[in-house]
């Protein structure tokens, strides 16, 4: 996901999971704990249309899309070599619609402007890149695309969310199981939106997602925005 420059830290990153479940998911849920919430309705109507998933990790959103709602293709683009082999394992065969692209999230889309309907994240790359580089490379989106995401509202820890575009830092294992850092944009309500509106979206929208239970339960961020249709 997003901007992987050193040893790929998402190496372990869904391992377990993969080992046992290889079925494309019944459902796409934004929330953290992945169990409430709106869910793929918020993208709009998909079919037929060119979708982006931002730091797909194994691809299994993407999946879901390409299989219950018709867009004409969806395109997976993650950075980390793990993910991009588990993703290709579980779901290559649904290629051509399904597209796996291990690519870093911000050349890829510098390379593709105007190439998409709709970009999505689902605590992918928008969490995990600098959003003054990522945000202005979503010009790969045409006029009148949607840009849809969910992030943390609050740090893992319960540390709350940055009152400005800084990055914490989280806990993360090299692939020999040494332990790294790896950094993550948690920012307030308030500060997705300028950096929104700085990058030229319009109708920016923040819904707040609730924690949950569970261990791991924390509040969410549901960000959509729009990139404005030209006029003569």
């Amino acid at each position: 996901m997003g901007r992987v420059t050193t040893a790929d830290l998402w190496y372990h990153y869904g391992r377990v999971r993969a080992e046992r479940d290889r079925a494309v998911p019944g459902s796409f849920r934004w929330s953290w704990g992945q169990d409430v919430g709106p869910g793929a309705e918020v993208l709009g109507g998909l079919a037929g249309a060119v979708v982006a998933d931002l730091g797909a990790g194994a691809a299994r959103h993407a999946a879901h899309l390409v299989v219950r709602h018709a867009p004409g293709r969806v395109d997976a683009v993650d950075a980390s070599p793990a993910q991009y082999g588990m993703a290709t394992a579980l779901y290559g065969p649904l290629a051509p619609r399904l597209r796996l692209v291990r690519q870093d999230v911000v050349t890829h889309l510098r390379a593709n402007p105007g190439g998409y309907d709709v970009l999505y994240s689902v605590f992918g790359a928008l969490d995990f890149t600098e959003p003054r580089e990522l945000l202005p490379a979503a010009a790969a989106l045409r006029p009148g695309g949607h840009l849809v995401f969910s992030t943390l509202a609050h740090c893992l820890s319960g540390a709350p969310a940055q009152p400005d575009v800084t990055a914490v830092d989280v806990p993360a294992k090299t692939p020999d199981g040494g332990s790294a850092t790896l950094r993550r944009w948690v920012l307030q309500e308030h500060v997705w939106a300028k950096v929104l509106d700085g990058a030229g979206f319009t109708g920016i929208r923040v819904e707040e997602l609730p924690a949950g239970e569970g261990d791991r339960a924390a509040a969410a961020l549901l960000i959509s925005a729009e990139r404005p249709v030209r006029t003569a």
